[in-house]
């Protein structure tokens, strides 16, 4: 007689050994990416090997593992999520799991895991308890559009989203001025995708003309654009990066 039980766990993929650290796992950048144009093999591998994950979003990393590997399980997977609505004093008990030797892993909505972004808290109290991290390779949307502007990649800046407030928002432009001017250092900055064309308007109406501004548009994705040019050539319209993730460079 045939143990169906035992056939039936033949035809499951055993899970590799990963050694216990955190391993941070970037993500595409566009939805219409295909994982293996942007990451190496040895990230899927990882995967299939973690069942513990810090995410910023349990659907998207869901879709993540899917896409990366088709045959990972996920109901066995836990999840707990890390983002702007986390307060500091849950994030610790996140990293058990790896206290208690089993590996994890931290997933961002896109590109690098604790770089602009929550997972940046728990990489912290990792360092600060002595476990082990592991940066992982893969798309940054700040590193690549730096790459492409043909600006100075040797002292660079990234500010995050400029302020809301407008006295604050024009300060912060006046300064990265006088810091593009005095030490030569490139500006990085990004803004929420609706406003982005608000933003080139801003940018052509506060700063002078000569000033360089490259914008990166849907990095790795289908509609990629990568362009840079003086304001005074901006400031003639014909752009539309309205609902577009985009990266935002100044230089002179």
């Amino acid at each position: 007689m045939i143990d169906e039980t035992s056939q039936s766990l033949e035809n499951v993929p055993a899970q590799p050994y990963v050694e216990p650290a955190l391993y941070l796992f970037p993500v595409p950048l566009s939805d219409t990416s295909h994982p293996d144009d942007v990451l190496p093999p040895g990230n899927a591998r990882l995967l299939r090997g973690i069942s513990h994950f810090i995410v910023e979003n349990v659907r998207s990393a869901r879709r993540f593992l899917k896409r990366v590997d088709p045959s990972i399980s996920i109901d066995p997977i836990t999840f707990t999520v890390l983002d702007e609505h986390t307060r500091p004093e849950e994030v610790s008990a996140m990293l058990d799991p790896l206290r208690q030797g089993k590996p994890m892993g931290v997933i961002s909505e896109a590109g690098c895991p604790a770089v602009a972004d929550p997972g940046a808290d728990a990489v912290a109290i990792a360092q600060r308890n002595g476990l082990k991290v592991v940066p992982l390779t893969g798309p940054s949307s700040i590193l690549m559009a730096l790459m492409a502007s043909g600006f100075n990649g040797q002292s660079f800046a990234f500010a995050g989203y400029l302020p809301v407030d407008a006295a604050k928002r024009k300060a912060t432009l006046r300064e990265m001025e006088q810091r593009i001017r005095r030490e030569r250092q490139t500006q990085i900055f990004i803004e929420t995708p609706y406003r982005n064309n608000r933003l080139i308007g801003e940018l052509v109406n506060s700063l002078p003309g000569s000033m360089l501004l490259c914008v990166a548009s849907d990095i790795t994705g289908q509609k990629e654009n990568i362009v840079t040019k003086p304001l005074s050539q901006w400031a003639k319209g014909g752009y539309d990066y309205a609902k577009t993730p985009t990266i935002f460079l100044l230089f002179s």
